[in-house]
């Protein structure tokens, strides 16, 4: 039951009474319950401004600060008498907000003073790690503390701090396991084999191999004899690293058999360090830089450049392409009478719809010169080779950046079909520029060509070098960075449990769908196991998943974030509202960034909101809305990177840029 005691004079009496009175009802409360008695704006002038020592050296009790529906409240939480000693008390110093140190106990550490307004506002700290004395003698006591403070206390609980730091450990294990250059030279390399062919010196065979993706595949051997010329293209976020892999393979081969080396490497802006720029053009490869996800004049510039060199190829050519995820964007050419600004305006409404990456590549294809194949067209009759780190659900070669190098089994009556699902025709709430919805119209008409399909000469056999003149590789995905999280987690004492790889879906529900199991899982830790048949998972649990949620927006927008912040601000909402603690989740882009922003995702818990809250409230005057009310609004405008940055709880991820790009990872750790 709680107890109310609304705009009343406190005595020193009254107030003991009231921690008494709240130390009771926390002790005795049943197990789980949340029992809290809150004063609603009760007045304490300055002159009683001593009677705050006796606040705080009451047995077992402290008063924290927090708002609900709109109005301020106090919180009395039962801290153990133990913990808690006499102590001198601040003095206040000015008129304005004041820090004031409680001297006596290392769980105490500030409250707040307006006397202005004469509001009182008091936090407490619970740290204890800093007082280890008190660590040996009350170990029993650590679990049932948590579980009577923490759901409704300011503070973050150790186990969630050790959490977090071991999220971060999984995240940067699963980044490190599809590093790009790494996964492009264990895919690649040099076979020298030399033949006596009568002469005083043996002669040497180089060949490329391409190990397969699989055990039980056929290697890919490229006879360098077959070749004057090596080109290497490039794009994507990984794009620097990719190529860099390749140009070292076949730097080595040009060494040994006197081929031409030359290239040209798309990437976005500050996804390549001066070290990776200086040892391509060694190799008299040309790096350019771009813009994403919405592709500029430079994107432009530097997709031309590839186009025309492949269409100088000829038969004696070997183009190695390299394609990482954001590769739409960097490698953009309209198809005429297309404009960039006519792409720009398209990238934006395919963005605000909502609409994934695989439906979005198809409208793609058709609006511009590289892609669906037709780069691979362009090169024809030369092979090309291609290399591809899948940033795309399920790893289909076809949409990956569009799949410039493979046969398109899309069309035009495909995609008008998905502009029109998603709002996208004529009078939609994402409606294409006029000149986008003209060429769709013509291509429906069979007014014009479409992408080239498999029966194209550019995918067929190559009896010269017994490959297909366009084959494609993949060797890297969303899976490999899963299984490493998987693995990283168990070193750290925790039952991974991997969910997939190919979750999809709106943000927010599927943040939702996350927060439900974390939920359950903790439930089972709080029952008697031998009630239960059959464990849903071992605690403590790692639940794993990967794949990409998409958010949809709306037309004036003027939010900031990404899927992963959504998600995660999603999650942290939901945890509150239903008491959630020692649950921990993150989830990141791979490639370092989450929308437009310096964020790669956001890692949250169930006080998240809560101490956001509280770090930028201070202001007793205003009518602040509670924390989840406040959450809701950066969720409702999709502003979570705001959301996120306006507190000190370091909720934001910041990784910069990774060189690579798999989709997404998310982590929920249940203690």
């Amino acid at each position: 039951m709680q107890s109310r005691i609304q705009r009343m004079p406190m005595s020193r009496k009254s107030v003991e009474n009231l921690l008494l009175l709240c130390s009771l009802s926390v002790f005795f409360s049943p197990r789980g319950r949340r029992r809290r008695l809150s004063v609603d704006h009760a007045s304490i002038t300055s002159t009683q401004l001593p009677l705050l020592g006796t606040l705080y050296s009451a047995p077992s009790c402290a008063i924290v600060k927090m708002t609900l529906k709109g109005k301020y409240r106090y919180f009395v939480l039962s801290l153990f008498h133990r913990t808690l000693k006499r102590g001198a008390m601040g003095v206040l110093q000015n008129d304005q907000w004041n820090k004031l140190m409680f001297v006596g106990s290392p769980h105490i550490r500030q409250f707040q003073v307006s006397s202005k307004s004469g509001m009182v506002f008091l936090s407490t700290k619970i740290n204890y790690r800093q007082n280890e004395e008190w660590n040996q003698r009350h170990r029993g006591y650590r679990h049932s503390l948590t579980r009577r403070v923490s759901s409704s206390s300011l503070d973050i609980t150790p186990n969630e701090i050790q959490m977090r730091q071991d999220c971060k450990k999984i995240i940067h294990a699963a980044i490190r396991a599809v590093d790009p250059f790494i996964a492009v030279r264990n895919r690649i390399r040099l076979h020298t084999n030399e033949t006596a062919d009568g002469s005083s010196s043996p002669k040497k065979s180089v060949a490329l191999v391409v190990r397969p993706e699989r055990d039980g595949s056929r290697e890919l051997k490229y006879n360098l004899s077959n070749y004057d010329n090596i080109k290497i293209f490039a794009f994507g976020k990984a794009s620097a690293a990719m190529a860099m892999a390749a140009a070292e393979v076949a730097k080595e081969a040009a060494s040994i058999s006197s081929i031409k080396l030359e290239g040209t490497v798309i990437i976005k802006d500050d996804h390549a360090t001066p070290e990776e720029i200086e040892s391509l053009a060694k190799c008299n490869i040309a790096v350019r830089a771009a813009s994403h996800p919405v592709p500029d004049a430079r994107s432009v510039s530097g997709a031309n450049e590839i186009l025309q060199s492949a269409q100088c190829a000829d038969a004696r050519t070997l183009i190695v392409v390299c394609i990482s995820g954001g590769g739409s964007a960097l490698f953009c050419s309209p198809r005429h009478p297309l404009t960039l600004e006519d792409l720009m305006k398209t990238n934006a409404a395919l963005l605000s719809s909502g609409m994934p990456i695989e439906k979005m590549n198809v409208i793609r294809k058709r609006l511009e010169n590289g892609k669906g194949g037709k780069l691979a067209a362009s090169a024809y009759p030369a092979t090309v080779l291609t290399l591809v780190l899948s940033d795309i659900i399920g790893d289909p070669l076809d949409l990956i950046a569009s799949g410039p190098t493979v046969p398109d089994s899309s069309g035009w009556v495909e995609a008008w079909e998905i502009a029109r699902e998603y709002g996208l025709d004529e009078g939609g709430e994402h409606e294409l520029p006029p000149t986008v919805l003209k060429l769709l119209q013509m291509g429906m008409d069979g007014l014009l060509g479409d992408t080239p399909k498999s029966d194209n000469p550019a995918f067929s056999y190559n009896d010269a070098t017994s490959t297909l003149h366009a084959e494609n590789v993949l060797v890297g995905n969303n899976c490999a960075a899963v299984m490493a999280a998987a693995e990283e987690a168990k070193q750290l004492g925790y039952h991974p449990v991997v969910l997939g790889t190919r979750v999809d879906g709106e943000a927010s529900c599927v943040a939702g769908v996350y927060v439900s199991m974390a939920e359950m899982l903790s439930r089972q830790r709080d029952n008697d196991k031998n009630n239960l048949k059959y464990e849903i998972a071992q605690l403590p649990a790692a639940l794993i998943a990967g794949g990409e949620t998409t958010v949809t927006l709306p037309h004036n927008s003027k939010g900031k974030g990404g899927r992963n912040q959504e998600l995660a601000l999603s999650a942290a909402i939901k945890m509150e509202q239903i008491g959630l603690r020692e649950v921990v989740l993150a989830s990141v882009g791979t490639d370092g960034t989450d929308g437009p922003t310096d964020a790669a995702g956001a890692m949250v818990d169930g006080g998240t909101t809560i101490r956001i809250e509280d770090s930028i409230s201070c202001d007793t005057t205003n009518n602040v809305p509670t924390p989840t009310l406040r959450a809701k609004d950066a969720l409702r405008n999709h502003d979570a990177y705001n959301y996120f940055n306006s507190g000190k709880d370091d909720s934001l991820i910041i990784t910069g840029a990774t060189g690579t790009n798999v989709a997404d990872i998310c982590i929920t750790l249940v203690h």
